[in-house]
């Protein structure tokens, strides 16, 4: 029987040796400086990979163990898209930024930029990235604003209402794609169990993590179709996330519309249950964004083109079913969502507890569709001048196409040889009622509950 040649020092799929973050040839120098560039290069990506999945080495050297190398390599590579990776080409011009910090909220909706990170996705653009953890959304936008951040996640109404100077000075900014479409819930205490029947909601408060967010229109849209106005026959404040399980079990609150992993959080620690899935109200509704001010893309060009590659290929990742509990394990750590395994990995493979007794499997309770239809931020602007956020005449159309860049995403797509859908504006069903974005006002004016004059 044929040994195979001994693995280099820094071969990720060897059991009997730490994982070295050194070049392929095993040696100490810095990568590139021999012959074996791009072979280095390409193998550092490779290690990088391995390590993101498995942070603790002996986790790694023990799997390895249990299943051999040839299987481990293969199974991991085959949902990790290294060839894509590699084949990708940075913009004819040269990056005028490479250094950049990157803002976050720990939520599963930012899957795509947070494991972009460790699976080396903007590395292979050029870039040097700091992702950075944020506590809530004012911050996320007040860093924005004091240009702490290059780029950031948003939930997508923000960057229309900043532009608009809706709850802070007008700043122009952009949405590059959408991190998630669904994976958001809305979650009841424990002890409400006996009121699943939303007209039983009056006088309930609930929380949501900002006033402008696919959360909080949802949420009205949601009970006001059960014929309660939201403004005054329940309570809607405003908390950070990861405060929501916190709250719900001190009694602070009633409920949240919230992101996950922190519905599913609440089934875990036994506090409640999972209402309804955001997806039974508007399957394939947006939530959050990837997007950075108009300053910024005016200044960097290429970087702005690098970076949406970047988050684009990660989305294409995400996409695929086969790779989310591999994802759930990446995105766990402390340093982003810092969050137990099975939990994320129940809200990305759509196989959970729902907290009343069932399991449930709903393959796309999240998916991570980054197209920025314009109609989407039409449909938000309608709710906007529904609720009274906006006041006077809103111009849904020249709003939609300045701050949804849907042409540079499909532009970017093609470079990484996907095949973006055309349009820009489709209609959307939205609890059994079709919006059309031909006729914003006239939607905005149609609902019996609302802040508008009929």
């Amino acid at each position: 029987m044929s040994r195979l040649p001994e693995a280099p020092a820094s071969d990720p799929f060897d059991a009997d040796r730490p994982l070295a973050m050194r070049c392929a040839c095993g040696r100490s120098h810095a990568p590139g400086a021999h012959v074996g560039a791009v072979e280095d290069a390409n193998a550092k990506l490779e290690a990088s990979l391995v390590k993101a999945l498995f942070p603790v080495d002996s986790v790694r050297r023990g799997f390895l163990r249990a299943v051999g190398a040839s299987t481990a390599r293969a199974a991991i590579l085959s949902v990790l898209p290294l060839g894509a990776l590699q084949a990708m080409a940075q913009d004819k011009g040269p990056l005028e930024k490479k250094d950049l910090k990157i803002g976050f909220i720990p939520i599963t909706c930012a899957t795509p930029l947070i494991m972009a990170h460790p699976l080396g996705f903007y590395q292979k653009q050029g870039l040097n990235v700091e992702v950075v953890k944020t506590a809530g959304w004012a911050l996320i936008r007040d860093k924005m604003l004091n240009k702490e951040y290059d780029a950031t996640h948003f939930l997508s109404p923000m960057p229309l209402a900043i532009s608009m100077g809706a709850g802070a000075n007008a700043t122009p900014m952009n949405v590059a794609a959408i991190q998630n479409t669904n994976g958001q819930a809305i979650t009841l205490a424990n002890k409400h169990k006996d009121k699943r029947d939303p007209k039983l909601w009056k006088g309930f408060k609930f929380a949501v993590p900002f006033e402008y967010s696919m959360h909080n229109f949802l949420l009205r849209y949601y009970v006001a179709e059960a014929g309660l106005n939201p403004d005054t026959d329940i309570q809607i404040r405003v908390v950070p996330p990861a405060e929501m399980v916190a709250n719900l079990r001190a009694g602070n609150i009633d409920g949240y519309l919230g992101p996950d992993p922190f519905n599913q959080r609440a089934v875990f620690e036994e506090v409640g249950f999972i209402h309804i899935l955001t997806k039974e109200i508007w399957n394939g509704h947006p939530c959050c964004a990837f997007g950075t001010s108009s300053a910024f893309i005016q200044q960097n060009p290429n970087t702005f083109a690098a970076l949406t590659r970047a988050v684009l290929t990660a989305s294409a990742m995400a996409r695929e079913a086969k790779n989310r509990e591999l994802i759930a394990k990446v995105i766990a750590p402390a340093q982003y969502l810092n969050q137990p395994e099975t939990v994320l990995t129940q809200v990305l493979t759509g196989r959970f507890a729902d907290g009343l007794g069932n399991i449930r499997t709903v393959p796309d309770r999240i998916d991570f569709d980054p197209i920025p239809w314009q109609s989407m931020a039409v449909w938000m602007l309608t709710q906007m001048k529904r609720w009274g956020y906006v006041k006077g005449e809103v111009d849904y159309k020249q709003l939609a196409e300045k701050v949804f860049l849907i042409t540079d995403a499909r532009k970017r797509m093609k470079e990484l040889g996907q095949t973006p859908p055309e349009g820009a504006y489709p209609k959307f069903t939205i609890m059994g009622r079709v919006f059309d974005p031909a006729k914003p006002d006239e939607y905005a004016r149609s609902f019996a509950i609302s802040k508008l004059a009929g």
